[in-house]
Parts: C-alpha cells; structure tokens; sequence
C-alpha cells in the first residue's frame, strides 16, 4: 500500500512542478517525425519573398543585358577586319571674332545661334574718332593738293625768270664782245642768271615736298578707312554664333573676344585606335561617320590626321580592352560638299563611331554606304 500510494503521487508533484506556459510565444515549436523543428508561417512568407526578389533582379539584369547587347549591335554593326573603328564625338573648327583695336562696341548684328556667312557684318565698333581724324587727313590732302599746284605755278614763274635772265646773258656777251658794253655789265647778267636757276631749283624742291606731303596725308587716309573697316566686325568663314562674350557698349582692348563661332564647313570626329589597327590607316583614307542621333545615316569622310606618338585614352572614349591603354588619335574629316545645307542636321558634339576603310581594296558593307542626308528619324 505504501509503494502504490507514493507511485500515485509521484506524477501530482511533477504536474505541480511543470507549469503551462501562459502566453503562444512561450510555446516550444513541435517536431516534424525527421526531428526537424517546424518553422512558423511568417519565417516561411520572409523566405519566399527573398528568392522572389532575387528571380525577379535576375531576370532585370537578364533583360538589361539582352538590350544592351541589342543596342551595341545597332550602334556597332558587324563589320569586316578591313575596317576599324572607334568612338568620338563631332567638332568643329572654333574661331574668335576679335577685335583688333582697342574700341567701344557700337552696335551688335547678331546673336548666340545664328548661322552667319563669310563676310556678313556681326558687329561694329565706335569709330567716332577714327571718322574725326579721317576728315583731318582727306583736310590734308586737298590742302597738299593746293600747295602742289601753286608750287608748280611758282616753277613756271621762275622759268620765266630763268629765261629772262639767259637772253639778258646772251644780250650782254654779244655788246661785250663787240665792245659797246662793259665786262661788269656782263658779270651782273651771270649772277641774275645763276640766282634764277637756283630759284627754279628751289620752286622744284617745294613742288616735290608737298607732293610728299600729299603722299603722307594720302597714307593716312588709307590708314583710318582701314582701322574703321577693322572695327566693322565680319565672319570670316561660313559657321554660326556659339557665344555671344561681349555686350553693345563694352569697352574691350585690343584682341578682345566679341563672339565665338563654330565653322560648319569643317567638321571632324577624333577616334582612339590601338597599335595594331591605327597601323593600318594611311591619310586620305576613306571613312564613314555615324552618330548616334542618326544610326542608319553613314556620313562620308576621309582621314586628315595620324598621330605620331601614342597617348593615354581619354575618359570619354570606349574601348575593346582595358588593356588598350595607349592608343593613337585619327581625325576624319566629313566632306565638305557633303556638309552644304546640312549643318543643322551635323551639329558639333554628337556622340557616335567613326570607321575607317583600312584595306583601299575592300568595299563597304550595305549598311556603312554613304547616305544623301540624315534625317530627324534617322533613316
């Protein structure tokens, strides 16, 4: 009986001894039959989320990389080894409208982004001064022209006192010689004579000063007209205005920058070849240029320029390695018949690819023969 009794109370004490626990988290997670714990609902949603997430970046980086590999393939179509390439970008020959004396800006005829002409006026200086100092000079001329015709009035004078003074001289010798006039008369006809030759010689002296003297104000007459056409600021080359640097009014010195213009008849794309390619390019050889704003559109050129010496690659330019460090500068030049009426459509800064016939024999492929235009679709 006693064993039976302590055997019952046994498992009261261990019920009293194990309390539930009072709240859900307290629980302890059950075991599946492998003995591994089961996780809750929210661990198992967390988990299925990520690997959602991590599908979902994959496929991104998949599609990105399908379209990039689509876009190079369209920028960069296959071409033959015969024909290198590399990226630039379009530029344009840059050229100051300065001035060439020191002057004050009197009027401005034209603007930022205006297409100019070669020989159309853009701006003119204050020439005020130079138009006061004009009319003293032309004064000068006409005044030398004056003293001139009275000079060589005063030399028809003293010709006629030169001939005077020779028949009085003749006169004198012949009644010397015949004794009806004395030897003292005759030596004052030679110092008359003497005096009036030397006063013609004079009057030729004078005629010839004031001709130099009409010489010089005529030099600066020619002086001033130039200085003022100078300040009559024109542009020298075809092109258009890509910054305007002064205001009407401002005072500028010598050299100083009125406008800054870009010469639309000389446009050129610098591309980076390495050694084994850049080799093989020769001056004049022929190139296509396409830029990325018209990728069907294979503008014609030709090779103006090699470097003779390699240089680091400039950040802005893509290349096939990284190991291509040092490479060699090409300019290719767009055709300048090419460009007439199309500077609006070749504007300078364009990104795009410049590729280069290496080979004089091989041909261009379809997609790299010369176009008539580029068109705002590309085409």
């Amino acid at each position: 009986m006693n064993e039976d009794s302590n055997t019952d109370e046994r498992p009261a004490a261990i019920e009293r001894e194990v309390p539930l626990a009072p709240n859900a988290h307290d629980l302890v997670p059950a075991r599946s039959a492998a003995g591994v714990p089961a996780l809750p609902s929210t661990i198992q949603q967390r988990r299925r989320r990520m690997w959602l997430q991590v599908a979902l970046a994959l496929a991104v980086l998949a599609a990105g990389a399908g379209g990039g590999r689509y876009w190079w393939q369209q920028l960069h179509p296959l071409v033959p080894p015969s024909i290198v390439f590399g990226n630039g970008r379009l530029e344009a020959d840059e050229i100051n409208i300065d001035t060439k004396y020191a002057a004050r800006i009197g009027e401005m005829l034209a603007d930022e982004g205006d297409l100019v002409k070669a020989g159309q006026v853009v701006a003119r200086m204050d020439t005020r001064d130079l138009q006061a100092s004009l009319k003293k000079s032309e004064a000068s001329v006409r005044q030398a022209t004056r003293a001139i015709d009275e000079a060589k009035a005063n030399v028809t004078q003293q010709q006629a006192q030169v001939l005077l003074a020779k028949q009085e001289f003749d006169r004198a010798t012949y009644l010397v010689q015949r004794g009806f006039q004395t030897k003292e008369a005759l030596d004052q006809r030679v110092q008359q004579l003497n005096g009036a030759n030397a006063a013609l010689d004079a009057a030729n002296a004078r005629v010839i000063e004031f001709e130099h003297a009409l010489e010089a104000a005529t030099h600066d007459v020619e002086l001033y007209n130039v200085q003022i056409n100078d300040d009559t600021l024109v542009a020298p080359r075809n092109g258009r205005i890509q910054y305007r640097i002064a205001n009407l009014g401002e005072v500028l010195p010598a050299g100083g920058h009125v406008f800054g213009m870009l010469d639309t008849s000389y446009v050129y794309m610098d591309i980076y070849l390495p050694t084994l390619q850049a080799g093989k390019v020769r001056y004049g050889a022929d190139a296509r240029i396409v830029v990325d704003a018209y990728p069907k559109a294979a503008i014609p050129a030709k090779v103006i320029y090699i470097a003779t010496q390699a240089q680091f690659t400039p950040k802005t330019v893509e290349t096939a390695t990284e190991r291509d460090k040092l490479m060699f500068r090409v300019r290719v030049r767009i055709d300048a018949d090419w460009l007439r009426g199309r500077s609006d459509a070749v504007s300078s800064g364009l990104p795009g690819v410049g590729y280069i016939l290496a080979d004089p024999a091989a041909q261009w492929p379809a997609s790299l023969q010369a176009n008539a235009a580029p068109s705002p679709s590309g085409q």
